[in-house]
């Protein structure tokens, strides 16, 4: 027997309405590079973005357009994300900081008929236009006042192209299985590959990401996306907060300037943010020799690698702001888990307390996890066994755009292989602990290159950390600790393996300390191993013999 419910599909139309009719004043503030501070409501969102979609018939955009965007976190890719996608079109976010190549592939792969482009990325697209046959115009995100000279062919401006459009539109009804949304991984080895969003999975993730043990948005949030828009969706935040009613704060091309980023903090009052833990360290610094306050903030969200505690604890005592600890992955929508405390955890003191603070916490309903050993057995939740963790669920992509099974990612029983190593203790809060790539193997024993870094991270001289095995002929790999360390302070690697000594294990201590002036990091502001590990191709360490 089945219910006698209404049977209405799961759109984002449908969250796009809810905000404009319920918080039709709610505001959405940005800094462009055409404007420092652009202000106006959802209604004005809204409306404009059925000029948009006007704008995209009008051009000749097929039904099921893929439409590329290579832009910042500000209110005209906020209206290209509704316009395109409650269209029946899937809006393509582009992450500006691949490798022209990369993007090009990418362009031509996802079959992007039009790309909508931020005035600083214009240059990047006049280079590879002539290699992207399949794009038939390109819109610059812009006003007239501000459209450059440029040799992209058939180029229009943002707001000549929207001006002479109607702001009435009738939504299409949409299957809620449509496509909305297609985002690439950042490709660090092979090509990149497309996840393909539909509306079902993108109104699941904002519905769930609101939740009191997620995110925990509401309508009396200011929200400031620093993950940028053209990664995941910035995590899922344009839809959520439109689905509670939050203001939107985005900073636009300046959410790597800490100065900018506290300024929109303190001026519109934003109580949640959201980013990677490389644009946390800046504005923790910037904060401590400015002696700024970060308040209203209390809730920041910290994914796409490992938080260290010396972070958690410098958001919690200098300015009482909570870390949301999260992990996700472009596969996921991206979140999978987030260390939200139960009245267990939180109960907890000292030493307890702070390894419970280094977990990415349980899994958002909707997601399933488990952790399997070398031959596929499934591992028990003890917090002490460590295997390779798989997942599945509502948002989890089941196949690769265009790829048709050969991803390589997805097991016959439905279970995508994340590719992390990790530990589930018995009230489902997993901790990784490595990258099944980045896992150091030395004398038979496994050695987390994660808690190490995080630990490295402690140490008043160390701005960032990475850890990578190098070849030992006895130990297989030994760990080799790299360091930046912080302005006009002096530290010798002596000093900090003796440090260390007194906060892992002995035989994880590194052996040695390499001191460089910058890490690599990918397109998305993670730490690249990989870079690593060809930069010190030829590193021996000084005692490779014992």
């Amino acid at each position: 027997m089945q219910g006698l419910m209404m049977d209405m599909p799961l759109t984002l139309t449908m969250i796009m309405r809810h905000g404009e009719r319920s918080h039709a004043a709610r505001q959405i503030v940005s800094v462009t590079a055409d404007s420092p501070l652009h202000r106006y409501t959802y209604a004005d969102c809204f409306r404009r973005a059925r000029q948009l979609a006007n704008a995209l018939g009008a051009l000749g955009a097929s039904p099921d357009a893929r439409v590329g965007t290579l832009a910042w976190n500000d209110y005209r890719h906020m209206e290209l994300y509704y316009a395109i996608s409650c269209s029946g079109r899937v809006c393509h976010t582009i992450n500006p900081r691949l490798f022209d190549a990369q993007i090009e592939y990418i362009i031509n792969h996802a079959e992007d008929e039009f790309v909508f482009v931020d005035l600083a990325f214009v240059g990047k697209l006049e280079a590879i236009a002539a290699q992207c046959p399949g794009v038939r115009g390109y819109v610059v995100m812009t006003d007239a006042a501000h459209m450059p000279a440029t040799s992209l062919p058939n180029v229009h401006c943002y707001e000549t192209l929207l001006a002479g459009q109607r702001d009435d539109f009738e939504w299409p009804a949409l299957d809620e299985r449509t496509a909305s949304g297609l985002c690439y991984t950042s490709g660090t080895t092979g090509n990149p590959k497309g996840v393909l969003y539909n509306h079902r999975s993108a109104v699941m993730m904002a519905y769930t990401a609101a939740l009191p043990d997620a995110v925990n948005l509401s309508a009396n949030d200011g929200v400031l996306p620093i993950v940028p828009m053209f990664h995941v969706n910035a995590w899922g935040l344009p839809f959520a907060a439109v689905l509670v009613g939050a203001k939107l704060v985005f900073p636009g091309p300046r959410l790597s300037a800490p100065e900018v980023l506290a300024d929109l903090i303190t001026g519109e009052g934003v109580t949640v943010s959201a980013g990677v833990p490389t644009v946390c360290l800046p504005l923790l610094d910037y904060a401590a020799q400015t002696g700024r306050s970060l308040a209203p903030l209390s809730r920041f969200v910290i994914g796409g690698s490992a938080c260290p505690l010396s972070m958690i604890e410098a958001f919690r005592d200098r300015h009482g702001v909570k870390v949301l600890h999260a992990w996700g992955m472009t596969e996921m929508s991206p979140l999978g888990t987030v260390n939200a405390d139960t009245p267990e955890t939180a109960a907890l003191g000292g030493a307890a307390r702070s390894e419970q603070l280094l977990s990415q916490g349980r899994a958002l309903p909707g997601v399933e996890l488990k952790i399997t050993d070398e031959d596929n057995r499934e591992l028990p939740w003890d917090g002490q066994q460590v295997g390779a963790l798989k997942v599945r669920g509502l948002w989890v992509c089941r196949d690769y755009y265009r790829l048709d099974g050969q991803g390589g990612a997805h097991e016959a029983d439905g279970w995508f292989v994340t590719g992390d190593i990790c530990s589930i203790d018995p009230n489902g809060f997993m901790r990784i602990t490595d990258r099944a790539k980045d896992v150091i193997k030395s004398g038979g024993e496994w050695i987390s290159s994660i808690d190490l870094e995080n630990a490295a991270m402690g140490h008043p001289a160390v701005a960032e950390a990475a850890v990578i095995g190098v070849p030992h002929p006895k130990w297989q790999e030994r760990p080799l600790l790299v360091v930046v360390k912080k302005s006009g302070v002096a530290v010798v690697p002596a000093d900090l393996i003796s440090w260390l000594g007194e906060r892992v294990a002995k035989w994880w201590l590194p052996d040695d300390v390499v001191f460089v002036d910058e890490l690599p990091h990918t397109a998305t502001g993670k730490l690249s191993k990989l870079e690593l590990r060809k930069r010190l191709a030829d590193y021996r360490l000084p005692d490779a013999s014992a």
